[in-house]
């Protein structure tokens, strides 16, 4: 630490840690149930009627969480645990008194099931408290699978070699899943593992969990999961799996020099070194099967954040985060755009926009003990400019109490210069579900980390701390973070530097009882500061304030009247907002205005209205951004939105457009073809990537990806001339052994 740290923060630390380590040591009541063992064959076909199903013992009633907090459900559920040597099945019948009224509305692969009734699972393998595998389903048959853990994080893109099958009847609906032990790390002398399990009634916004129905806790909180027990003789095999595959694509394009032909085969390999530790492998790795990004018009001085989206980077990525980011802010209040990470895996294979050939990468993630390891090497191709560079990322998580833990990490390499760089860093939560003993959540994260880059000596630092009391009617935030000017981590993200931040803010969200059918009501109040280090100048404040946010039972929302933003800003250097119009050197005092309504998802077509306006730098600009969504389910959905900036400065006017459309069709939960098409005005470039994904079985799965690109005419308007078209294909088998 260095001047800029208050004197203050080591005593606060200290004072809330040592009340969080107070409530760490007093454990709630868990429910736990045994897993019936079976050795009668079992088919995946939604129809539990196999005679097992009958005989085995249901797990116990759910508890309704929402709206009426640890009521009966007002529709029964009933759900039967049990395994082989090789699957943990799960069966479940949701009943359902009005069965023509339950909504399943799509089927392709991790598709949002937010306007669906759904059945949601965690499995805590390891019983640490902090990280799981989720699955989910909806009536439909959509299969969602992903990676929670930090307790309440959650990555859909990560896919795992699972089945489900749904049935509709004449009660409700029936799932049946099989979730093969192949899938999963766990130990392998335990027979004990966290469990969860929550059902959503969509139409009714009611949802039943077993474990840790309170209105304080989200359902991935995995601290508040149940255990299952009993597990017994579990088969991983000898814990291998491979894939080869098989990419090809073509290009025609006017902009790259790569135009023509290209295909080769590849493959990825998984080897589970023990039980709890895995190694992962890639070769001659393709990523043509990824979804592209969603356009961003950066209005701001800083740099966009983009999330990652390859598969291989994605498994296990838990272990790499860091306690630099965050906390996440209730919805509705804008963040503080200053999160920092050290390891950011978009730097790996990207260079300035452009793919970088990834040659070859190992991983190494898993558990040793109560220690979580993450250990990353990468080897990139030579491209244009990039040399070939071998990247390296070290992390590891000692976990302590029961939400709680120390850790550190270290990087090295850098893939856009070649020159020598590291990263390394120590980082801390502590965390509690059952603060002061009230069964409220508290997390405390602190960091500090040092990014050592050639020709870089000094003020390269970064560190912070932040409190967050995240609960259904209070939520409280404080955070402290410290960003110095050549903090710059080569394979991190950093959105902006030189700046010392300070940001506190509450919300009250009562839950009124028999008023105007409001479900809920969200009150906040959030200030966020950022000064200078260099001369010690405020550079940015915000001032933000939601006075009424109204979610109703019916599903459809007012989030705001009359949100309030008060924001001061500050340039040192002139900064060009938009092509021609540059803003000078100086401050700048603004008041903004912005309401939200939108209409439920339950309904065949929905749509969002969010209108700003009020000052906006030198001038004034009027901010719109309309949604809508049509949906013929299961198989059909259309949506369209349109985000767009009106602004009127004494430097120039401009208007900032993105628009983009989703049109979706699924022909079964293994057959789906989706479309994106996006335009913006700042490139005024077309976009449209059509994608389809046929999975033959779980494993095995062939993608068709056809890109085009359009420019528009200088002279505005229809006109557009076709600019780059691609197209790609991946077919993958996997081998199990």
């Amino acid at each position: 630490m260095n001047r800029y740290t208050p004197r203050i923060l080591p005593s606060l630390l200290i004072t809330i840690c040592s009340a969080l380590v107070g409530a760490a040591l007093c454990n709630a009541q868990t429910r736990s149930v045994v897993v019936t063992k079976t050795t009668e064959r079992i088919a995946i076909d939604g129809a539990l009627d196999e005679s097992i199903w009958r005989t085995a013992p249901n797990i116990g009633d759910l508890v309704q969480r929402e709206p009426d907090e640890g009521a009966a459900p007002t529709e029964q559920t009933d759900v039967t645990l049990i395994y082989d040597s090789n699957f943990l099945y799960i069966g479940v019948v949701a009943h359902d008194s009005e069965p023509d009224r339950v909504i399943g509305t799509v089927m392709e692969r991790d598709a949002s099931l937010n306007s669906d009734d759904t059945i949601e699972i965690i499995l805590d393998t390891f019983r640490d408290q902090r990280n799981a595998f989720y699955f989910a389903t909806n009536p439909a048959g959509a299969f969602v699978d992903g990676l929670a853990f930090a307790n309440e994080q959650l990555n859909t893109d990560w896919n795992a070699i699972w089945d489900v099958r749904t049935r509709r009847t004449d009660k409700g609906w029936v799932a049946e899943i099989a979730i093969p032990f192949k899938s999963l790390n766990f130990p392998a002398e335990a027979n004990e593992w966290g469990f969860n399990i929550s059902r959503n009634v969509y139409r009714k916004l009611e949802e039943s969990r077993w474990s840790g129905a309170r209105l304080e806790t989200d359902f991935l909180q995995i601290s508040e999961a149940g255990k299952i027990t009993n597990l017994e003789g579990l088969n991983q095999g000898i814990g291998l799996d491979i894939r080869p595959f098989i990419a090809a694509s073509w290009l025609d394009s006017d902009t790259s020099p790569d135009d023509g032909f290209d295909g080769e085969p590849g493959f990825d390999i998984s080897y589970n070194i023990t039980p709890s530790l895995k190694l992962t492998g890639t070769v001659s790795t393709d990523f043509g099967e990824t979804e592209v990004d969603a356009r961003q018009i950066n209005l701001s001085r800083f740099s966009l954040f983009f999330p990652e989206k390859r598969s291989f980077f994605l498994e296990d990525a838990g272990v790499f985060s860091f306690a630099s980011t965050g906390p996440d802010s209730p919805g509705g209040v804008p963040s503080a755009s200053a999160d920092v990470f050290p390891f950011f895996s978009r730097r790996i294979g990207l260079v300035n926009g452009q793919e970088v050939p990834l040659d070859v990468g190992i991983k190494l993630t898993g558990k040793v003990g109560r220690t979580e390891i993450g250990v990353l090497d990468v080897i990139i191709g030579s491209s244009g400019s990039v040399d070939s560079e071998n990247l390296f990322v070290g992390r590891f998580k000692q976990n302590i109490l029961e939400q709680s833990y120390v850790g550190g990490i270290l990087t090295n390499g850098n893939p856009a210069s070649g020159g020598s760089a590291s990263t390394y860093g120590v980082d801390a939560r502590f965390g509690t579900s059952n603060f002061m003993g009230n069964s409220q959540n508290l997390a405390v994260n602190a960091y500090a980390a040092r990014s050592d880059n050639e020709g870089v000596s000094n003020h390269d630092s970064s560190y912070g701390v932040s409190a967050h009391f995240p609960n259904d009617k209070y939520v409280g935030e404080l955070v402290y973070r410290v960003i110095e000017e050549n903090f710059e981590p080569s394979l991190g993200f950093v959105q902006r530097n030189n700046v010392k931040m300070y940001r506190v803010g509450a919300s009250y969200n009562p839950r009124p009882k028999n008023f105007l059918g409001i479900q809920q009501m969200f009150h906040d109040i959030f200030y966020t500061q950022f000064d200078r280090l260099d001369n010690g100048h405020i550079e940015s404040s915000e001032f933000h304030l939601t006075p009424l946010d109204w979610h109703f039972f019916s599903g459809d929302s007012v989030h705001s009247i009359a949100d309030y933003d008060r924001i001061y800003e500050r340039l040192f250097d002139p900064f060009e907002i938009s092509p021609g119009v540059i803003l000078q050197p100086g401050e700048y005092h603004n008041n903004r205005w912005k309401a939200v309504f939108a209409t439920a998802r339950k309904r065949p077509f929905s749509a969002t209205l969010i209108t700003s306006f009020g000052d906006f730098w030198s001038g004034t600009a009027e901010q719109i951004t309309t949604s809508f969504v049509y949906k013929l389910p299961p198989k059909f959905n259309f949506s369209f939105s349109a985000n767009q900036t009106f602004a009127h400065l004494p430097e120039g006017d401009f208007i900032a457009r993105i628009f983009t459309s989703n049109v979706d069709y699924s022909i079964s939960p293994f057959l789906s073809f989706t479309n994106l098409i996006q335009y913006d005005n700042r490139s005024s470039n077309l976009g449209w990537q059509s994608r389809m994904r046929w999975t033959l079985q779980p494993g095995n799965d062939l993608f068709l990806v056809f890109n085009q690109g359009w420019i528009q005419d200088p002279m505005g308007g229809f006109r557009f001339q076709a600019r780059d078209t691609k197209v790609s294909t991946k077919f993958q088998y996997t081998f199990r052994f």
